[in-house]
C-alpha cells in the first residue's frame, strides 16, 4: 500500500511539472515573438498593396495571359492544399492505428492543417479577376463541374479539421483557464468562452472521445477527396501533362509526402524555440524520418510512372512537353525536384545519422523547396502547349515570368500560414496536456502491473 501510494504521488508531481511546464509555452510575447509577428504583417501589408493593385488595374498587372490562365496562385493552391493533409496523417492515420508516439505531434499538426486550408481557401479568391462575384460559383455552380466538387471538399475539410484541432483542446483549453491568472483580461475571458464549461467529468470526457474519434474517421476520405478533386481539375482539362488516370495518386501520394516533411519541419523550430525537448525527442524526428522515407518511396514510384509512358513514346504536344521539362527551359528546375528534392532525401534519411533533428530538417527543407517547384511545373508548363494554339499570338502569351505584384501576394500567403500557427501556438498548448498525461500514466501503471 506505501509503495502504491508514494507512486501515485510521484505521478501527481511528475503531472504537476508537465502541466506547468506546457502551460509556459502559453504566455506572454517575448521580443522576439513581436519582431516575428511584426515582420510576418509587414510581409502581409505589402501583398495586400498588390492585390489592390490587382483589384483596381484587374488581372492584366499579372503575367496571365490566355495560354497561361493559371499562374503561381493556383500553384500555391495545389500546394496549401498538399500542406493540410498532414492533419489527417498525423492526428488522425497514427491516432487511430494507436502510434502513441506520435500524440505530442497531434496539435502541431491540426494548427497545420487547418492554417494551410484557410490560405488555400483564400488563394483561389485572390486568382478571380471577380471576387465579388464569387458567390456566383455556389449560387449558379452545375454539380457537372470539378470545380464545384472543390468548392464542397474545400468546405466540408476546412469545418472537420477545425473541429478536429478545437474539441479535442477542450480539456487544456479549461487548464488555460483555471490556471493561467496572471494574463490579460480578454484572454481570460476568451478561454472562458472556448472551454464551453468543461469541468473534465467523466461524461465529458466519454462524449469528447466518440465525437473525436468519429472526426478522426470522416477525415480521412475528405483528406484524399480533397487532393484527388484538385488533381481532377487538370485531369479533367485536356492539357499535355494532364491527361492522366494517374493523377489522383500522384497527387495524393506526392501531398502526404510534403505534410511529413512540414511537420519536420515544424518540430524542429517549435522545439528549439519552447524549449520542449522532453515532448518532442530525438526518437519522434527518427520516426518521421522513417515515414517520410516510405511516403518519399510511394511518391518516386508514382512519379516515374507519371514520365515514363510519355517520355517513352514522345509523341506529339505530350513530346514537346516532356522536352521542354527534361532539357528545356524548365529541365534546371525539374531536376531540381527529382534530385535534391526527392533522391537525395531518400538516401540520406535511409541511414539513421540521416534523421537526427539537424540533419533531418534540412533534408525536409530540400523536400519543401522540391515540392513547390513541383507544383510550378504541374500548372505552368502544360499551359505553355494547348492543344489548340491561337495564330499570330502575342508575344507575351509565349512566356510566363510572375510579376512582383505575383511574388508579392505569394509571399503574402506564406506568410498568412506561419501567422495563424505563430498565433495558435502562443495562444494554446503546443502538446496536448491531459492526453500526454494520461498516455503516461497509462504506461506507468503497465509497468507497475508488471
Amino acid at each position: 500500500m506505501t509503495k502504491n501510494n508514494t507512486t501515485q504521488q510521484d505521478m501527481k508531481q511528475r503531472d504537476e511539472h508537465v502541466i506547468k511546464k506546457l502551460l509556459s509555452t502559453v504566455g506572454r510575447p517575448n521580443p522576439i515573438f513581436k519582431i516575428w509577428i511584426i515582420a510576418l504583417l509587414i510581409i502581409i501589408s505589402v501583398g495586400c498593396f498588390a492585390y489592390y493593385r490587382q483589384l483596381r488595374f484587374g488581372l492584366i498587372v499579372t503575367s496571365m495571359r490566355d495560354y497561361t490562365s493559371w499562374g503561381i496562385y493556383i500553384s500555391n493552391f495545389v500546394f496549401f492544399v498538399a500542406v493540410s493533409l498532414i492533419g489527417s496523417l498525423v492526428s488522425s492515420i497514427l491516432k487511430l492505428a494507436k502510434v502513441k508516439w506520435s500524440y505530442p505531434l497531434t496539435r502541431i499538426s491540426e494548427i497545420i492543417a487547418v492554417a494551410a486550408i484557410i490560405c488555400a481557401a483564400v488563394i483561389i479568391i485572390v486568382d478571380m479577376g471577380r471576387p465579388d462575384r464569387f458567390l456566383n460559383v455556389i449560387i449558379y455552380g452545375r454539380i457537372q463541374s470539378p470545380i464545384i466538387w472543390d468548392v464542397l471538399v474545400i468546405m466540408t475539410y476546412l469545418v472537420i479539421s477545425v473541429l478536429l484541432l478545437y474539441l479535442p483542446m477542450l480539456p487544456d483549453i479549461a487548464l488555460c483557464r483555471d490556471r493561467l491568472k496572471n494574463i490579460s483580461i480578454w484572454r481570460q475571458k476568451m478561454y472562458k468562452i472556448l472551454a464551453l464549461n468543461w469541468q473534465n467529468k467523466p461524461g465529458q470526457l466519454r462524449r469528447l472521445k466518440k465525437t473525436s474519434t468519429i472526426l478522426e474517421i470522416m477525415v480521412i476520405p475528405v483528406a484524399f477527396a480533397i487532393h484527388t478533386i484538385t488533381s481532377w481539375l487538370f485531369a479533367t482539362t485536356w492539357r499535355p501533362g494532364w491527361d492522366s488516370t494517374n493523377l489522383g495518386p500522384y497527387f495524393v501520394s506526392g501531398a502526404f509526402m510534403l505534410g511529413a516533411a512540414v511537420i519536420i519541419i515544424a518540430m524542429f523550430f517549435i522545439r528549439r524555440s519552447f524549449r520542449l525537448e522532453d515532448f518532442i525527442t530525438n526518437d519522434h524526428f527518427d520516426k518521421m524520418g522513417k515515414i517520410l522515407v516510405l511516403l518519399s518511396l510511394v511518391y518516386l514510384y508514382f512519379n516515374i510512372n507519371e514520365y515514363l509512358g510519355p517520355a517513352f513514346k514522345m509523341v506529339g504536344v505530350e513530346g514537346e512537353h516532356i522536352t521542354e521539362l527534361f532539357s528545356g527551359d524548365y529541365a534546371t528546375m525539374y531536376w531540381l525536384v527529382q534530385i535534391p528534392g526527392l533522391m537525395l532525401p531518400i538516401l540520406v534519411m535511409l541511414f539513421k545519422p540521416g534523421r537526427k533533428p539537424f540533419v533531418i530538417m534540412i533534408v525536409s527543407c530540400f523536400v519543401l523547396m522540391g515540392a513547390w517547384f513541383k507544383r510550378f511545373l504541374i500548372v505552368i508548363p502544360s499551359l505553355q502547349h494547348p492543344y489548340l494554339p491561337i495564330q499570330d499570338v502575342d508575344e507575351s502569351y509565349l512566356h510566363y515570368y510572375p510579376t512582383w505584384e505575383e511574388w508579392a501576394i505569394t509571399l503574402a500567403s506564406f506568410a498568412g500560414v506561419l501567422l495563424i500557427i505563430t498565433v495558435l501556438l502562443k495562444l494554446f498548448p503546443i502538446i496536448p496536456i491531459q492526453e500526454y498525461i494520461n498516455h503516461q500514466d497509462n504506461e506507468e501503471d503497465q509497468s507497475t502491473d508488471k
